[in-house]
């Protein structure tokens, strides 16, 4: 009957991108059918399928090896600290952000990575049908990042439709950063966060080419490049250093945003307890998000409290529940697990919102910038259904 249900879900949240869509007339029903059926495969292969298994978890074990050798860093710093109850969080989930941030920028530097994202978004692009740069842009986010994809892409932004616009900036509320992946893999099951990753792609495909329709000219469906052969490389261990600030900036924002948004949380539940004290954000949350939490294929009891977790991660950010998470969630069954780890692998959440919209701000023009503030709306319908559609796949494969 779960299974059922899960199934069910899936097609209703499907069914909501439709209802929300933009131009229902010029939906490429295709196009999705066939990323549906690809991202269902890739669910079924990474979590069904022995040698999937095997390769996920290997992969879960590579960063739980890069976590271990950042460790050494972080032991030689904080020394007898390091086991400190109260700096668990802090060291076990962000001080590897100071190496791994790093080692993405080198792989950047020396070329590699770029390289690697331009094959993969060419080959997105052929499978799926959709636009060379749409393809391209969800590869780089896997990578790098949101708003770091953003500000890269200003001059082909700038070249861009405003309705193109507001398809990238509702891809940029549906990714993670690789550079997390660590932090993530040692608070929540590694394997379900690395089948979340490619999912999400080909997700964020699906609900903006359900929700937001353009029709690509072929003229236009090309990538801006810079011609920077004559521009003076940067040397090396300057552009470490700036990458290890750069690190150690984040983490500092990362903290600064978990102690508030938790902080605030108790302070509203405070107030809400004034006037019934079982009242709380989480309550509230939980009735609002308690039927697409049921549609993941669960119990009533386990349902309520995904959907808790499901509404606290949008208020906050996935740091909060992953960190509320860590050590209650090998209590509950498989399907629970694959299906919350999976959804609260995204950025989408207010936080997110506010930081794409301050950075389109700064990088097209005033027509092209309200548009998108006007359609705040479907930003955070799609980084939602994203998150909906990939817990949901993962979850027909896991019982």
């Amino acid at each position: 009957m779960y299974l059922a249900i899960n199934i069910v879900g899936l097609l209703v949240f499907l069914l909501i991108g439709f209802l929300f869509s933009k131009d229902k007339k010029n939906i490429n029903w295709k196009a999705i059918a066939v990323m549906v059926v690809i991202n269902i495969i890739l669910a079924a292969f990474l979590i069904g399928s022995p040698v999937g298994r095997r390769g996920v978890q290997a992969a879960a074990d590579g960063f739980v090896w890069l976590v271990d050798a950042s460790a050494k860093g972080t032991t030689f710093a904080l020394g007898s600290w390091y086991n400190a109850k109260n700096l668990n969080f802090i060291c076990s989930a962000l001080m590897p952000i100071l190496m791994v941030v790093p080692l993405f920028d080198i792989l950047t530097y020396i070329g590699f990575l770029p390289w690697i994202i331009k094959w993969i978004g060419r080959g997105l692009s052929f499978i799926t049908g959709q636009p060379k740069f749409e393809s391209f842009f969800a590869v780089e986010m896997m990578f790098l990042g949101n708003t770091e994809v953003l500000a890269v892409s200003e001059l082909q932004l700038r070249k861009m439709s405003k309705a193109r616009n507001l398809t990238i900036a509702m891809m940029s509320m549906s990714c993670i950063t690789a550079a997390m992946v660590g932090s993530y893999v040692e608070m929540m099951p590694g394997r379900y966060i690395l089948t979340a990753i490619p999912i999400n792609i080909i997700n964020s495909l699906i609900a903006t080419s359900l929700m937001n329709p353009v029709k690509v000219d072929p003229a236009e469906d090309t990538i801006v490049t810079v011609n920077d052969t004559d521009a003076k490389k940067e040397p090396f261990f300057s552009f470490l250093g700036d990458s290890i600030l750069g690190a150690g900036k984040l983490i500092l924002i990362i903290i600064a945003n978990v102690v508030a948004f938790v902080a605030l949380a108790a302070l509203i539940d405070k107030i809400l307890g004034l006037f019934w004290k079982p009242l709380s954000l989480e309550s509230i949350l939980g009735v609002i998000m308690f039927p697409f939490s049921w549609l993941m294929g669960l119990n009533v009891h386990d349902a309520w409290i995904l959907s808790q977790n499901m509404g606290m991660k949008l208020i906050t950010n996935e740091f909060v529940v992953m960190g509320s998470m860590t050590n209650k969630i090998a209590h509950f069954d498989p399907h629970f697990q694959a299906v919350l780890t999976t959804f609260v692998t995204s950025f989408a959440n207010f936080g997110t919102l506010g930081m794409i919209i301050g950075a389109f701000k700064g990088l097209v023009d005033k027509d092209t910038n309200n548009y998108i503030a006007r359609n705040i709306g479907y930003l955070v319908l799609s980084g939602i259904l994203v998150s909906l559609l990939s817990a949901a796949m993962v979850g027909l494969f896991v019982w």
